[in-house]
């Protein structure tokens, strides 16, 4: 376990699924203690609504997301360099950052959590599948950076 930094930045593929569910249980584990953003490679998707489900069960609001990409990000006056940590949540995620950030010294790492989107033929299957990636995220959030300093409802 290390330290909270004092921003991070979460990305994967659309900014629709992973990315957000982290962003978005990190600020509820850490509150203002940390600076936190998400970005995928592309944003062609608007939010899932089965990670704004699942993320719903654990008091984690995601229906407000907007997706953006690391295009729009620094179109926006978002410097990637302005963030201590950028964690990635899918290989092609892992690329776009490292190619991005390779003047800056700056920290990338790769959690490889479980991309939900297709698996399951029910809705109850793909909940459980959507569930497991969420779970994914908060066993890693807390491993990586310790125990909600924020009360859990």
């Amino acid at each position: 376990m290390q330290g909270l930094p004092q921003s991070v930045l979460f990305c994967c593929d659309h900014n629709a699924v992973r990315s957000p569910m982290a962003e978005g249980i990190m600020k509820k584990f850490y509150g203002l203690d940390t600076y936190v953003q998400s970005v995928g490679v592309n944003n062609d998707l608007e939010i899932d609504g089965f990670s704004i489900a699942v993320c719903q069960e654990m008091d984690v609001e995601l229906s407000r997301h907007r997706s953006r990409s690391f295009d729009e990000m620094q179109e926006w006056g978002d410097d990637l360099s302005s963030f201590d940590l950028v964690i990635a949540l899918s290989p092609a995620s892992q690329r776009r950052a490292l190619e991005l950030t390779r003047f800056f010294h700056l920290e990338v790492e790769y959690w490889p959590i479980l991309d939900p989107t297709g698996l399951g033929e029910t809705r109850d299957a793909k909940l459980t599948q959507f569930r497991a990636a969420r779970d994914q995220i908060v066993a890693r959030i807390t491993e990586r950076f310790g125990a909600p300093t924020k009360p859990q409802v």
